[in-house]
């Protein structure tokens, strides 16, 4: 029951102990129970609570003691004050030490159900602040799922399926085909979508900080971790966690995160409490699963765990009608301020149209704005495509309205392409001084490439 609240009851008083769990089991919440000060702290650092009733006077360890460790120790559980000694002074030290409420003893139940109440609220309401954060840290993806096509009236059809669902998405697609893009739209669509979106590509990242990203740490967990991360995993709690490359995830990480998706239960790096989190997993990858399932380099368990519901995003190659919509969608974005969007011949959309776009949408969002910003009077001939598509044939052009500065230009790109953007090797290439390249480089407005 990853959902319900978790309670620890701390009482030295066996009755009101027994009576407090029974009475708080009863309405649904997940109760266990200390009987000092020492058995809650060694109960808090095996498992993570959401709210903790803590009787101020007990042998040993009191209750302001406990919650000086337990602040000192990193527990963020809300915690409420229970005595039979009321005494203004206590309460003022408990509050400085972060106690969420302070009740006297004797109390009504009623009274008990609306403290705990208001404070599990309030740590939710925390809780979420910090992952909003970390999501509004991530970078928004312009939403780029547009088209008339049939692929994509047959993706859109299949997202808003998905959306309905609270299944584990996996989408396969081609790189910048928009699997991300995806991923959000399906999150906008579901029931959580008021709570986290966050993202996380697991290509970018070795084992050990993967694990950290997913898990969080403790403070000492290793070098350099100087204070305790909350994971993603955590960070996206009744939210959506997109995992995109997730067919780069070593066998070792594969493991860990279907351990975790089992059974709703996380550790963090370094620590030993349970940490339960409802998170709806939404993977992509540019690889073949299946393949990789077939040849041991994936662990089948986890693909079909992460594959209920599978979706294809299709190549912009095999949807090229959707070209001209998306250029002109490109174009209203990305124009440069104070001037209008770039406008684009028929030849020159006949070159896009023909072009394989093995960056798919990406990359035609990036032609796009390189137009946008280079064009001299803001009509995009099929010369001016041809340069920043080295892969499109001269065949396609009608040579006769090129110009020979144009034809030089687009043989430099050709060149630099070739050469991954090594200057003094294309200089070398073309067989002239790197200072000439640059030279021409920059009375073409392409010294930034």
């Amino acid at each position: 029951m990853p959902n319900a609240l978790r309670l620890l009851v701390v009482e030295d008083e066996q009755e009101l102990r027994e009576i407090l769990v029974q009475g708080l089991a009863k309405r649904g919440f997940i109760v266990a129970a200390a009987a000092d000060g020492d058995a809650a702290l060694a109960t808090l650092s095996e498992q993570e609570f959401d709210v903790v009733l803590l009787d101020l006077r007990m042998p040993r360890r009191d209750g302001i003691q406990v919650l000086q460790q337990m602040r000192t120790d990193g527990h963020d559980a809300e915690v409420i004050i229970v005595t039979g000694h009321a005494d203004i002074e206590t309460a003022i030290d408990a509050l400085k030490l972060h106690a969420f409420d302070y009740l006297s003893k004797p109390f009504q139940m009623a009274e008990l159900l609306q403290a705990v109440t208001r404070a599990a609220e309030y740590r939710r309401l925390r809780l979420e602040n910090r992952s909003l954060r970390r999501a509004v840290s991530q970078q928004e993806i312009e939403p780029l799922l547009y088209g008339s096509s049939r692929a994509m009236d047959r993706l859109r059809g299949l997202l808003d399926r998905a959306s309905q669902s609270a299944s584990n998405v996996l989408i396969l697609g081609e790189s910048g085909s928009g699997k991300e893009l995806a991923a959000r739209s399906i999150h906008r669509g579901s029931a959580r979508r008021d709570l986290p979106f966050l993202a996380l590509n697991c290509a970018a990242l070795p084992d050990e900080l993967l694990e950290s990203e997913l898990f969080g740490h403790e403070r000492g967990a290793f070098t350099g971790a100087t204070a305790r991360r909350h994971g993603l995993l955590e960070l996206a709690h009744m939210g959506t966690l997109f995992l995109d490359e997730v067919g780069e995830m070593s066998v070792a990480m594969q493991a860990k995160l279907l351990r975790a998706l089992d059974r709703g239960e996380i550790r963090r790096l370094g620590g030993d409490r349970t940490l339960y989190v409802d998170v709806r997993i939404i993977a992509a990858t540019n690889r073949d699963l299946a393949k990789a399932v077939s040849n041991n380099e994936f662990r089948h368990d986890l693909y079909y765990r992460l594959g209920v519901i599978v979706i294809e995003m299709s190549p912009l190659r095999e949807r090229v009608e959707d070209i001209p919509l998306l250029v002109e969608h490109f174009a209203q974005h990305v124009a440069p301020p104070g001037r209008a969007p770039i406008k684009v011949t028929a030849e020159a959309m006949g070159l896009l149209t023909r072009y394989h776009w093995p960056g798919n949408v990406r990359e035609l969002r990036n032609v796009v704005e390189r137009l946008s910003v280079l064009s001299e009077d803001g009509e995009v001939a099929a010369a001016e495509v041809a340069l920043y598509l080295p892969a499109v044939a001269m065949d396609d052009l009608d040579t006769s309205l090129i110009s020979l500065n144009d034809i030089e230009r687009r043989h430099i790109l050709k060149v630099l392409q070739h050469s991954s953007g090594n200057r003094a090797r294309a200089a070398k290439i073309l067989g002239v001084d790197p200072k000439t390249l640059y030279n021409k480089l920059k009375s073409y407005n392409l010294a930034d490439r």
